[in-house]
Formats: C-alpha cells, structure tokens, sequence
C-alpha cells in the first residue's frame, strides 16, 4: 500500500488530553541527565519539587499521537522511518504540573522520488486545558525512507538552516549515563531500540541508541547554560537536524554561534568526533 497523499494531508487526529504532576517533569529532566551535579542550584530548579520548572522541550513529549505512522492506513513503511527534524516554538511557559491538549495534524508530504524516500511534516499545538492559552508549537519531520515515488506533487524541501563558517563562539559538554535511555523511555517513548540489545543489534546497532528526542533537549541545555543563565523562559524557539545516533554514556559536545538574539549550533558525540545533530537554531528572548 503507497501513500496516498490527499487522505494522509487531510488526515483527522483526535485530541490527545493529558494531566500530569511534578514527577512527569522531573523525570524528564533526569532522563536528560539534568541534576548530574546535585550541587548545582541552576539543574535542581529543574529536579526537585520545591519552585519546580518545566524545561521548554518538554513540550515534545507531552500530549502526542504515539507511533501512529506504525497505522496500517497511512501506507507508510513505518520500519524505514527516521526522524528527520525537530523544532518547537514556545509561546508561554510549559507548567510544571497541570492538564495539557494537543492537536496534531500533518502539514506537507513531499516526495523525494523512487528510491529516495519521502518527507512527511507533522505540527502539534499545546493548550492549557483551563484557559485554552496556546502554551507551544511542535514541528517534526519524519524521513519515510522506504515511500518515495507515491506519486506526490513536485515540491522541494525546507532548506536547513545554515551554521556560520567561524569557530564557534561557546562549546558545552554534556554527559549522558549509561541508563540514559531507559531514564528518558519514562517520558513516553518505549520503543525497545533503546532498551533491548537484541532489538537493537537487529536494526544495525551494537548496543541500544539514545532517543533522537533526549539528544535534542540536551542541545537545548547547552543553549540554556551557555547564554540563558539556565533560565528556559529565554528561550523561544529551538530547532534542529538528527545526523546520526548517540550511544548512552556518550558526551555530547554543543558548538555555538551567536548572532544577536539568535544562536546556531551543532553537537558532537564528544568520543566518537562524529556530528549527531546538525543545523540547529535557537532563538532568544530580547
């Protein structure tokens, strides 16, 4: 079964409510490895309960649609499927305990052609169910890998964003655990790639990968640390590239470059040298 573009575009998603506590928040954190210097005023804000604050990415992880590409419906070969990109926009601050809607829907297919693969962007809106205030924007692009050719309109992708050519201006180094993984797999995402070595192994990998999705918050606490004070009410907006997979217990090493109230960054696997996220942007509050 191909893609079919105008069902998949038009496709309806109901809206996901969730109602979660501080627990759900300092899980998060922890499974970004927020808090590995308990001594560290500025990571137990994060952490522990008492004036508890939500980080800005935690917006990904809550009130999704789940794995629904795996749906027999969509005609995607959900086996090939990577994730591509990953930005969400914050409008005002993610609560640290309270009830959440989102509301998904797909915004654009682009087909890559026969053999290339297919691009499918996703958006999902965060409300506060109380005031209904429009609390952050999520934009994710899945690479169907096994889907090009369906027969989509010709259409070209969004160009990513371009790092500048200088050293970089700051690099932080943040460590992950060897349970990293099975940390982060709380906040919602079980898929045993990154829990069961034999999984693993039959997807290519020696041992299981960190979430795409964990090394995504760490950039963002890179960014935080290195020109926010730590504060996650700076930021606004964060977006980047998934390059290549990173193993728990690895370091990741975030090179940045500001420019005014916008910072472009990049992160390495610290023990490999090999880049793992790539043509990122953050922007900062004026």
């Amino acid at each position: 079964m191909a893609i079919d573009y105008d069902a998949l575009l038009n496709r309806k998603f109901d809206d996901v409510e969730i109602e979660y506590d501080f627990n759900k928040t300092i899980i998060y954190a922890l499974g970004l490895n927020v808090g590995h210097d308990p001594l560290d005023v500025d990571q137990l804000r994060y952490v522990y309960e008492e004036n508890l604050a939500a980080l800005p990415t935690m917006a990904v992880v809550l009130a999704g649609p789940g794995f629904w590409l795996q749906d027999a419906d969509t005609g995607v070969d959900w086996v090939k499927v990577l994730h591509g990109e990953q930005g969400v926009t914050i409008h005002k601050s993610i609560p640290a305990e309270g009830s959440v809607i989102g509301r998904t829907r797909v915004t654009e297919i682009i087909d890559k052609g026969e053999g290339r693969g297919a691009l499918l962007y996703t958006e999902k809106k965060l409300f506060d169910r109380k005031s209904g205030d429009l609390l952050a924007t999520c934009d994710s692009t899945a690479f169907c890998r096994g889907d090009g050719g369906f027969g989509g309109p010709e259409k070209r992708a969004l160009a990513p964003h371009t790092l500048p050519e200088r050293a970089p201006d700051d690099i932080v180094d943040w460590p992950t655990l060897p349970q990293s993984a099975l940390i982060y797999r709380l906040s919602g995402d079980y898929n045993p790639l990154h829990a069961d070595p034999e999984v693993a192994k039959a997807a290519g990998f020696p041992k299981p990968i960190l979430h795409g999705l964990c090394s995504y918050g760490i950039a963002q606490l890179a960014v935080m640390k290195a020109y926010c004070g730590f504060d996650g009410d700076k930021l606004r907006d964060f977006k980047l590239r998934f390059t290549a997979p990173v193993f728990p217990g690895e370091t990741i090493r975030v090179e940045m470059w500001r420019d005014g109230d916008a910072v472009s960054f990049r992160a390495r696997s610290k023990e490999r040298d090999l880049v793992v996220l790539n043509n990122g942007r953050a922007l900062l509050d004026k």
